[in-house]
């Protein structure tokens, strides 16, 4: 896939800070979900900090070489609810998200001083493209429900809904911010090509704003599918506090429970989060390849795999420092890179930046969050589809006339696509992780063709 910009292109200052803003808009609803589905206190723009943080602290170790945003990871959700319940109070639950998250950022650490030694050759025969290319496309496909789901398109949703209008209104929003992207990035002309979400997200949310006032001027809630009062709340009691706020970091509220801390308490943690940080390594190696294939370079060679792992595991130790959650690498992030064609890492460490100053300026913050989950729905049909379908494009030079490599892409494809998972208590083996492992093993068993008998 030819790049516009290329990982070492330096675009011009303005338009960095456009490109990196439609980055910001792709990972920021997941980013900020995971603080929001844990609750117990957590900020949602400590979390945007620390993966901010996190993404700053990868790019480093990674030598600027792989353009990926970190942000909070839905794998740890078990994990980081563990955290709360096994504490006696809420400052020792803080506590346990940042040793969660530093005992996962270790499982990486050692991972990746025994790839340094041991090279990666032994990943791309446990893993070749049969495996990673159906198991990528799990990626994308195993959150097309979310996509659906925030675009409003479910049967629980119609059946939820006082009216159908409204899921209808819902739906008419999501699409016309899909396919106003989708026209941008194929018609559009320089800029426009280059940010086809951020112009997408601005159709879809003027539309809903649209039928918002509609709806006010006939009196139909059901019209009504966006929620200003994060945004006008802020303007109710005007001060500076309203608009700039320091967002509850993780550490803060962690101080006051060391006196708490048991060893009881650090052991329930260390395996509520290290069996999942295995799972999460993973997909670490998944994304890692697809955005290898995206930018048409080997990143698990140069940088190398070592290297990802020591940013990606550092990165989510500090992160969760400020904001309580583990990073991972974002598909959402991959996808842009892949939609956009560029791949500055330059846009990265900007979008890092933009989401540390953003977790400040609570109106901004507000105005983000005003944003309809189904204008959201619409953007992320594009980005989801972009990695399952590249996920698909590795196994065009694999022969699947062959039944062994048939059986392998199989297996992950319909294990993936049926969700299965498997729990052990607090941790659950992911239906990514699940898909991967099932291929692996089925290469393994079938991977040896018997010699023909002379």
């Amino acid at each position: 896939m030819k790049m516009i910009y290329n990982v070492k292109d330096k675009p011009k200052f303005g338009q960095l800070i456009v490109f990196a803003f439609q980055q910001l808009l792709a990972i920021m609803a997941a980013t900020i979900a995971v603080p929001m589905i844990v609750g117990n206190g957590m900020s949602t723009s400590a979390a945007l900090f620390g993966a901010g943080v996190g993404t700053l602290i990868y790019v480093l170790f990674t030598k600027a070489k792989s353009p990926v945003f970190l942000g909070s990871s839905f794998a740890f959700l078990g994990s980081m609810a563990a955290a709360f319940a096994g504490g006696v109070s809420m400052q020792l639950g803080y506590i346990g998200l940042i040793l969660g998250a530093v005992f996962a950022g270790l499982v990486y650490v050692v991972i990746a001083i025994i790839v340094k030694f041991a090279g990666v050759k032994w990943i791309n025969k446990l893993m070749p493209a049969v495996v990673i290319g159906p198991t990528v496309a799990i990626i994308g496909l195993s959150l097309a429900g979310n996509a659906i789901g925030d675009l409003g398109a479910t049967a629980a949703n119609f059946e939820a809904a006082e009216t159908p209008v409204n899921v209808y209104i819902k739906i008419i929003c999501g699409l016309v911010t899909l396919v106003v992207t989708m026209l941008c990035s194929v018609y559009g002309k320089k800029m426009g090509k280059l940010i086809p979400f951020i112009i997408g997200i601005l159709a879809g949310y003027l539309t809903a704003t649209c039928f918002y006032f509609i709806g006010n001027a006939t009196g139909n809630d059901a019209l009504k599918v966006i929620d200003y009062t994060a945004l006008t709340s802020l303007f109710e009691n005007i001060s500076l506090s309203s608009f700039i706020a320091v967002p509850n970091f993780t550490f803060l509220t962690a101080f006051g429970g060391f006196g708490e801390l048991s060893g009881s308490y650090i052991g329930t943690i260390a395996v509520a989060y290290i069996p999942v940080a295995f799972v999460v390594f993973a997909e670490h190696i998944a994304d890692h390849k697809n955005l290898s294939s995206i930018i048409e370079h080997d990143l698990l060679e140069d940088p190398g795999l070592s290297r990802t792992l020591l940013g990606d595991g550092v990165g989510s130790m500090v992160g969760a420092f400020f904001g309580g959650c583990p990073n991972t690498t974002y598909g959402e992030s991959v996808g842009c890179v892949a939609i956009t064609k560029n791949a500055s890492v330059r846009t990265i460490i900007v979008t890092a930046i933009e989401a540390m100053l953003i977790a400040f300026i609570a109106p901004f913050v507000g105005f983000l969050s005003t944003i309809p989950s189904c204008v959201m729905g619409g953007v992320c049909i594009a980005l989801y589809g972009f990695i399952a379908v590249s996920g698909l494009k590795m196994l065009q030079k694999v022969d699947l006339d062959d039944n062994r490599n048939l059986f392998t892409a199989s297996v992950i494809l319909i294990a993936g696509v049926g969700g299965m998972i498997l729990k052990f208590g607090n941790v659950t083996i992911t239906e990514v992780a699940c898909a991967l492992i099932l291929g692996i093993l089925t290469n393994i068993i079938l991977g040896k063709k018997k010699k023909k008998s002379k």
